[in-house]
């Protein structure tokens, strides 16, 4: 079975569709209540890392399933570098591009690699006695702290990343068997 295509963005349009086909999807597979929370904690971390990692996030979502396995779909087309490359593959449990399955897509992959920018890092500090000035100022820590990743590894089964070019496919597999 293939739910609905859910439209996803940055602004979070989409987010609560997403969330609502998942429990949907969960109940006429006939999961049950703490099966249903796995399942869509799975969902709104794999949202939350892609929007994170991409950062502008334009995405279709969509959720397959057979008997009580899972599958979460996000595509999404993102201007990649190498630190959004390396962050996503970091995220896939083999670790692997899993668009580079043959010989060419081997020799494409490594090709991509190599014509991928490098991230562009600005920094600017605040001097600490202006900072001290401002009324609430909590500088923001710009390090992704890969909570959604780390949560992702333990609830879901399996996690697969695939690059090709701009667009990224992960998929979640989580089963309930």
């Amino acid at each position: 079975m293939k739910s609905d295509i859910i439209r996803i963005d940055n602004q979070g349009v989409g987010f609560d569709e997403a969330l609502e086909q998942t429990e949907k999807v969960a109940a006429f597979r006939g999961l049950s209540h703490k099966e249903t929370l796995q399942l869509t904690l799975c969902t709104e971390e794999m949202l939350s890392m892609a929007r994170i990692v991409t950062g502008e996030l334009t995405a279709s979502f969509w959720l397959e399933s057979e008997g009580k396995t899972f599958e979460l779909h996000l595509n999404t087309k993102t201007t990649m570098d190498k630190d959004k490359r390396y962050q996503l593959l970091s995220a896939a449990t083999s670790r692997k591009n899993e668009a580079a399955n043959s010989f060419l897509g081997k020799l494409r992959d490594k090709f991509e690699e190599a014509m991928t920018a490098e991230a562009d890092h600005v920094y600017y500090e605040l001097p600490a006695e202006i900072a001290a000035d401002i009324p609430n100022y909590h500088p923001d820590d710009t390090e992704w702290d890969h909570y959604e990743r780390s949560v992702l590894r333990r609830v879901a089964d399996d996690v697969k990343i695939a690059i090709r070019g701009g667009v990224v496919d992960m998929t979640v597999v989580k089963s309930f068997a």
